[in-house]
């Protein structure tokens, strides 16, 4: 990897010459709404036909792996869930999973030098809490007093550039701890609390019902022009049936909202089956579902797909899809999938992070859109989350779609 330094409040990764990086920074600021033409995944049994027999393609264009446990302004660089590009600034913005163990819940900005050659700098620019309505940082969980968080995801509002984050709360895994709902919070860019996104009633933990433990609100996007928000639960709820094993899947709830919260359709979407055994000798079992999703600029119906699943022995598989809500029952009403006659979104597979030739396949749990490149083809930009593991690493993607 390249050179590593600190400057007065920031940090940089870098490996090019100055003029390319003027012309990669140029190029990094130019974004277009225009993407191939629309298409709808492969159907499911019982769906109907898709509406191109095109698919999306990707192929790597590089990767930058940040120094592990970075210091940065006071903070500890790591876990970093979500990545978006804020249009006012020309910057990126990631956040941090930290739940305050470290240093209070927050988000980085940072400049990152793309183009058709490759990730070649990661340059951070500041750091900021996020800020409870009453102006305090959000606690560490330890306190128990129920006001902690669990920064998952960020999405820049394309309207007006603040920050709508989700957090998935916590189902505590014995009884004592109190219960905190998953939520969407609305942040400004200086981390001041603005208030929050209603979520439907069946994002709520309740004792026997609403998401699992690790399993709410991880996949947040804005679609429609920033008019409308969705929002995906990593995992099945309880009353949707078992989490994916060796033989089956799982169907996990996409909800359109508008920016107010009224909901406008919810669907099910078909994550895979776990791919191999776990290691015998292990303590931990398989862990699968969806961390991000992505809106397509050109409609609202068709997203891009980030499927995570981690198996003891066997590490992480990481894979990419295109899937459409359109043709998708609605299943908002619905109290429970379990054995309904639901037909799911459809889905294609995009790309196996295995098949990318990439340095390490690790805990990707973030995906947005980067500039668009020359030969026409958009960029798409993924980061993993190291856990502040020394076995991990936090890891900068670059694929081509088109």
């Amino acid at each position: 990897m390249g050179d590593c330094g600190a400057g007065p409040g920031r940090a940089m990764i870098t490996g090019m010459s100055a003029s390319l990086i003027r012309r990669a920074c140029a190029a990094a600021l130019l974004l277009t709404s225009t993407l191939a033409p629309a298409v709808a995944a492969a159907p499911q049994p019982g769906g109907p036909e898709p509406e191109s027999g095109r698919a999306v393609q990707a192929r790597l264009l590089g990767e930058k792996i940040v120094p592990h446990k970075l210091g940065f302004q006071g903070t500890t660089v790591g876990g970093l869930s979500g990545v978006d590009r804020d249009r006012c600034t020309g910057e990126y913005v990631f956040i941090s999973d930290d739940r305050s163990f470290l240093q209070p819940a927050r988000f980085y900005t940072a400049k990152l030098d793309v183009d058709a050659d490759g990730v070649h700098s990661v340059d951070f620019t500041g750091t900021r809490p996020f800020l409870q309505p009453d102006g305090a940082v959000y606690p560490s969980p330890a306190l128990g007093d129920g006001k902690a968080v669990d920064p998952e995801e960020i999405r820049v509002d394309p309207l007006d550039c603040r920050y709508w984050w989700g957090q998935e709360g916590d189902r505590p895994a014995v009884a004592g701890p109190p219960v905190i709902q998953p939520s969407i919070e609305i942040s400004a860019p200086d981390g001041t609390h603005r208030g929050s996104l209603q979520l439907p009633d069946n994002y709520t933990i309740t004792a026997e019902r609403g998401p699992r433990r690790n399993q709410a609100v991880e996949a947040l996007t804005f679609g429609a022009r920033g008019t409308m928000v969705t929002s995906a639960v990593e995992g099945p709820l309880l009353q949707d049936g078992p989490v994916p094993d060796l033989t089956h899947g799982a169907l996990v709830r996409v909800t359109q909202q508008t920016r107010r919260g009224r909901v406008l359709g919810q669907f099910a979407y078909p994550v895979e089956k776990i791919f191999a055994e776990s290691d015998p000798d292990s303590p931990w079992g398989p862990d699968t579902g969806v961390p991000s999703l992505l809106a397509f600029p050109d409609d609202p119906d068709r997203y891009l797909v980030l499927e995570r699943t981690w198996v003891a022995g066997s590490g992480y598989k990481i894979r990419l899809y295109d899937a459409t809500a359109r043709g998708a029952t609605d299943v908002r009403a619905m109290d429970s999938l379990a054995g309904r006659p639901v037909v799911p979104m459809r889905k294609r597979l995009v790309a196996d992070f295995h098949t990318l030739g990439l340095s390490t396949v690790d805990n990707t749990e973030g995906m947005t859109w980067g500039p668009a490149l020359p030969s026409g083809e958009r960029t798409l930009i993924f980061v993993s989350d190291d856990n502040f593991a020394n076995d991990a690493v936090t890891q900068i993607v670059a694929l081509a779609l088109r």
